[in-house]
């Protein structure tokens, strides 16, 4: 339509000066008066009113406009583009640059959160009348008659329209009141593309479970940047806030140490939870709880270690153990007479193994060591006598952790359920012909708020039975710290976890 315009180079500084200039000049003037003649009693009653009905503004209000007013904003707007295309310096990296300019500055000042920090108008005070914050144009919309002005406060300042409240209310904003909490469950980054799983990443892979959404062919396109946010977080090297939520009155975050699953450093990953731990603490949190690795027996002894290094702590450092065998306990069909334990031996195994023997179900191994280590663990406690070692692979059902490998999957009869009882699920699911059933969990009761993602590798509103241990403990006002080897008597954490609303998951039907 304009001449020249089919042949735009890619970049013209030249143009970039000017568009500056047409928008610095006549853009901002003309849109100054045209915002001060729209508030004049006629056209506000008959258009701009519109927009004033959202006095507590969101980013969409931005757009929201009687049909007029956005043609006369369209033409205003376009005014510089045209202008550089017909004099020859426009530029194809400029009419990008000027509309994204546009609606990022206008989404911006409509967000009605400060976000704009400090340090920039304190490097380049002139920036104060260059560039408007989001208080200041949220006084426009309380006030009425104030900060008419764009994007550039300068006309305000020059035609004595500035609300005299404005740097107040922008000093104000910026000072955040800490969040209080109730309860912190601290996790970890696990694999590189883990990052777009959460709040802070891709909503459409946020709300699947990780493996759903593993497999995505798009992932592979943003491999440069899952290795900047790898070397983000390696910089950054501390923790960070992923979710808030909230079960009526009690209130939860969930942190993340910016560390990955092949970052596994003992002293570096302990000193990261310890830290977090001691700010749980000193923001008013009464529970922590460990998530996947953080926990480790080879890291810090299921987090005993850092209540034996603390003794003074008053916020109680919990890691769900207990309703995790609670979870796999009540998950074995009724009239289940043997099942088999297959993998590595975690605190969780030992007492699971125990509380089945206990019911008279039999617990039966593939290998003798592992027979020898829960034999151990039992003290001599006549329940051992329902510990057996078996070489048939009979059993329909098979508790397993890490190190079970395909050989002894394909070895189980046809029917069989597989029941995790580690923090992570099977690397490979084999078998077709068999249920996997999801790593200990529950799904979470409805008054639970802010459920924007899934938890790792499980469904939407289902949450790890380690994360809800720490949820009941807090609810049940539990004095005492859940760690290291000992372990809460896992009736009564059940008993609890379904009083406050948490919901056992449906065993899956055998093939």
């Amino acid at each position: 339509m304009l001449p020249g315009g089919t042949q735009l180079p890619i970049w013209r500084l030249d143009g970039v000066i000017l568009m500056a200039l047409l928008h610095a000049g006549p853009v901002e003037f003309v849109y100054y008066w045209l915002h001060r003649a729209l508030h004049h009693h006629y056209l506000y009653s008959r258009y701009h009113s519109h927009h004033h009905s959202s006095i507590v503004t969101e980013p969409i209000t931005s757009v929201t406009h009687p049909f007029a007013e956005l043609i006369t904003y369209y033409v205003l707007f376009s005014t510089p583009l045209i202008t550089t295309v017909l004099t020859g310096a426009g530029s194809i990296v400029l009419a990008f640059g000027y509309i994204t300019y546009i609606d990022l500055m206008n989404n911006m000042g409509h967000c009605n959160f400060e976000l704009i920090p400090k340090w920039l108008f304190t490097i380049f005070p002139p920036l104060k009348y260059l560039m408007y914050t989001p208080s200041f144009h949220s006084l426009h919309h309380t006030q009425f008659r104030a900060n008419y002005s764009l994007f550039m406060p300068l006309y305000d300042y020059l035609f004595s329209t500035v609300d005299k409240t404005s740097d107040t209310l922008y000093e104000t904003s910026l000072k955040k009141q800490d969040d209080s909490l109730d309860v912190v469950y601290l996790t970890h980054l696990t694999t590189p593309e883990s990052i777009y799983h959460m709040r802070l990443g891709l909503v459409s892979l946020a709300s699947k479970p990780h493996h759903h959404a593993s497999s995505e062919w798009y992932k592979w396109l943003l491999w440069p940047v899952t290795l900047l946010s790898m070397m983000i977080t390696w910089i950054y090297g501390r923790t960070f806030v992923v979710e808030r939520n909230r079960l009526n009155k009690l209130k939860l975050q969930t942190w993340a140490i910016s560390k990955y699953n092949m970052q596994r450093q003992n002293e570096s990953i302990n000193r990261l939870i310890e830290e977090a731990i001691l700010e749980a603490e000193e923001k008013g949190a009464r529970v922590i709880s460990l998530g996947l690795l953080n926990q480790g027996e080879e890291l810090n002894r299921y987090g005993g270690l850092f209540v034996h290094k603390n003794p003074e702590l008053k916020i109680k450092v919990v890691d769900g153990s207990s309703l995790a065998v609670a979870v796999l306990t009540n998950s074995i069909p009724d009239g289940t007479t043997q099942v088999v334990i297959r993998g590595i031996l975690t605190k969780v195994a030992y007492a699971t193994a125990f509380a089945l023997c206990q019911k008279g179900i039999q617990v039966v191994t593939l290998r003798e060591d592992e027979h020898e280590k829960l034999i151990r663990s039992f003290g001599g406690k006549s329940e051992s006598k329902n510990l057996l070692v078996s070489r048939s692979y009979c059993q329909k059902i098979w508790l397993v952790g890490n190190g079970l490998t395909e050989e002894e999957q394909s070895k189980a009869e046809r029917g069989t359920m597989f029941v995790p009882f580690s923090q992570f699920p099977p690397a490979k699911k084999r078998r077709k012909d068999c249920t996997y059933h999801l790593t200990p969990a529950m799904a979470t009761p409805a008054a639970l708020e802010n459920v924007d993602s899934c938890e790792n590798w499980l469904p939407r509103r289902v949450m790890s039975a380690w994360r809800i241990g720490g949820i009941v403990h807090a609810l049940e006002g539990w004095n005492e710290h859940e760690c290291g080897y000992t372990i809460s008597n896992v009736d009564t954490v059940w008993d609890a976890a379904l009083r406050h609303g948490f919901v056992p998951l449906t065993i899956p039907t055998q093939s």
